[in-house]
C-alpha cells in the first residue's frame, strides 16, 4: 500500500473503536460505520446483545488498552469498575476442585459491557480525529481481488445508498460479519474456516446484593466438571461497577436453560455446588432473566491465502470469536489493535502522516493480527472439545489428534494448579493472555509441576468468616481463603 491516509472501520463496538483509535494515530482520516445508535452513556444497544451478560477485561487487555489510552484503567475504576485480583479476590470451583485463593499475580476489570463500551469509546472519540456514520448499513466491499477500495453502504433511515472510498477497510463488525460473502463477490478464493461448538447457552440476571458485599466480597465462579461425560453447567455472581452483582447461568449443549424468571433459582441449585444459588436467594432480582445462545468458537484463516487483498484487515470477532464463558474476547481485540498498532509504526520511516504508512501491506498485518488469536483460540477450542455434544469442523491437527494424551495433560495441570501456587502462577498468566500458551509445556513448568509444593484439596468454598458474614451465610471452613 503506498501512503493510505483514510481507513473505514466496520462496526463501532469495542474491537472497532480500539482499531479506529490506533489507525488514527496514524492516518489522516477515520470513519467508522456502525449500524446502531451508539449510546451517549452506558446502555445497552441492539447490536451488542451479549453485552447483557457478565464481561471480564483480563489484565494483559487493560495493559494494552492503558498504552494506547493512557490512564484508562485508573478512570474505569474510579467510575466504580472493580479489580479483581486472581485468585485472591475470586472463588472458584474447577472441574477438579476448590482453587485455594493465592496472592494476586494477574487480575481483571470486573463491569458492564455497556459501562465498559461507553467509557472507552467516549475517550477514543473525544479527541476529534475520527467521523461516525451511525444507523448506516455495509452493503459491500468495493474493488476486486487484488485490492479492495471502499465500501458500499445504505442510510437506514432514508435508504440512500453510496459508496466511501478508502484507502484501508478495517472488518470488526462482529459475529455477524458478511465477510465471506464480501469477499466471494470479489472473486477471492474460499477463507478456511474452523467451528468448534459446545452449544454453549447464557442466562443472566442482575441482582441488588446486600449491603457492602459488591465491593467487599469476592467474585464467584463454579464451573462444570466435563469428566463426568454430561452437559455442563455453569453459574458466575461477579461484581459491577454499580454496587449490583451479576449473575450468568449458562450451560452446554443438552443441558438447558432458565427462560423465566422463576425458573433462574432453580436452575443455580442444579449446580455443583449451591453457593451461587444460596447467594442470589439472599439477593434482589433487578432486572428478569436474558438469554443468549451465540457461543460457538469461530475462527477465520485470511492469512492462509497466497493473495490478500491489499486494503483490507480483519479483526475482532470477525475474525475469531471464543466461547464467552473465558473471558477472551475483549482482550483478543486489545492484542490485535496493538499488532496493528506495531505494523503501522514498522511500516515506514518519520515524516508527514501519510509518508509513516508508506510501507504497510495488509497481508502482513494480517498475519500478525491473526497470530495474536492463535492462544485464546485453541484454548477455548481445546476445552470444550472435551465437552459432550461438541460439534466440530476444523482441521487444526491439536484439535483432531492426540485427544487422550491432551487430556490427560490437562486434567494433570488443573489438578495441581489450584493447589499449587507457582503452577498456579503460570497457568494464571497464559490464562489471562500474559504468557504464550507454549509455557505451559516449557522445562520450567513442567519442574514446577513435579517440585512445588501441594496444598490438601478443600472440601467447601476457600471463603473467610467476615466475607460469609457480609453475605448472611454461615461459615463451614475457612480454609485456603487467604493464600495460605
Amino acid at each position: 500500500m503506498t501512503e493510505p491516509t483514510h481507513a473505514i472501520v466496520l462496526g463501532g463496538g469495542w474491537a472497532g473503536m480500539l482499531a479506529a483509535h490506533v489507525l488514527s494515530r496514524h492516518l489522516e482520516r477515520v470513519t467508522v460505520v456502525e449500524r446502531d445508535v451508539l449510546p451517549d452513556g452506558p446502555r445497552h444497544r441492539k447490536g451488542s446483545p451479549q453485552g447483557r451478560h457478565v464481561h471480564v477485561l483480563w489484565s494483559s487487555g487493560a495493559r494494552i488498552v492503558d498504552t494506547l489510552l493512557p490512564g484508562m484503567v485508573d478512570q474505569l475504576l474510579d467510575a466504580g469498575a472493580r479489580r479483581i485480583g486472581f485468585h485472591q479476590d475470586l472463588v472458584t470451583l474447577t472441574s477438579h476442585g476448590w482453587q485455594h485463593r493465592f496472592p494476586p499475580r494477574q487480575y481483571a476489570l470486573m463491569c458492564t459491557r455497556p459501562f465498559l463500551d461507553w467509557k472507552v469509546r467516549d475517550r477514543v472519540l473525544a479527541t476529534g480525529r475520527i467521523a461516525v456514520r451511525q444507523r448506516t448499513e455495509i452493503l459491500d466491499l468495493v474493488g476486486d481481488a487484488k485490492r479492495v477500495t471502499g465500501v458500499r453502504v445504505r442510510d437506514m433511515d432514508t435508504g440512500a445508498g453510496e459508496s466511501l472510498e478508502a484507502d484501508l477497510v478495517v472488518d470488526a463488525s462482529g459475529r455477524g460479519s458478511r465477510l465471506r460473502h464480501w469477499l466471494s463477490a470479489l472473486e477471492v478464493p474460499p477463507l478456511e474456516e474452523d467451528v468448534v461448538d459446545a452449544g454453549i447457552a447464557y442466562a443472566t440476571r442482575v441482582y441488588q446484593g446486600p449491603p457492602g458485599a459488591a465491593a467487599g466480597f469476592p467474585a464467584v465462579n463454579v464451573a462444570a466438571d466435563h469428566r463426568l461425560r454430561e452437559p455442563g453447567r455453569f453459574g458466575v455472581v461477579y461484581p459491577q461497577e454499580d454496587g449490583t452483582w451479576m449473575v450468568t447461568l449458562s450451560c452446554t449443549r443438552g443441558a438447558g436453560l432458565p427462560a423465566r424468571d422463576d425458573e433462574f433459582l432453580p436452575y443455580a441449585r442444579t449446580l455443583r455446588h449451591p453457593l451461587v444459588a444460596d447467594l442470589i436467594a439472599l439477593a434482589k432480582p433487578l432486572t428478569s432473566v436474558a438469554v443468549s445462545r451465540v457461543g460457538a468458537n469461530r475462527r477465520l484463516y485470511p492469512e492462509r491465502l497466497d493473495i490478500w487483498p491489499e486494503g483490507l484487515l480483519v479483526l475482532g470477532d470477525a475474525l475469531a470469536a471464543f466461547n464467552p464463558i473465558y473471558g477472551h474476547g475483549m482482550s483478543s481485540a486489545a492484542r490485535a489493535a496493538a499488532a496493528l498498532d506495531t505494523a503501522l509504526q514498522r511500516a515506514g520511516s518519520a515524516g508527514g502522516t501519510a509518508q509513516r504508512t508508506a510501507g504497510f501491506t495488509a497481508h502482513r498485518a494480517q498475519r500478525a493480527i491473526s497470530a495474536t488469536v492463535d492462544d485464546p483460540w485453541i484454548m477455548a477450542a481445546s476445552k470444550d472439545v472435551e465437552y459432550v455434544n461438541c460439534r466440530m469442523n476444523t482441521t487444526d491437527p491439536r484439535l483432531t489428534g492426540g485427544a487422550v494424551a491432551r487430556q490427560r495433560f490437562s486434567d494433570l495441570i488443573a489438578d495441581r494448579s489450584i493447589r499449587s501456587s507457582a503452577v498456579c502462577d503460570v497457568v494464571t498468566d497464559v490464562i489471562s493472555l500474559t504468557a504464550p500458551q507454549s509455557e505451559l509445556g516449557s522445562s520450567r513448568f513442567l519442574s514446577l509441576m513435579q517440585k512445588d509444593r501441594v496444598l490438601p484439596e478443600l472440601s467447601e468454598p476457600p471463603l473467610t468468616a467476615d466475607e460469609l458474614a457480609l453475605v448472611g451465610l454461615s461459615p463451614r471452613s475457612t480454609v485456603g481463603a487467604g493464600g495460605s
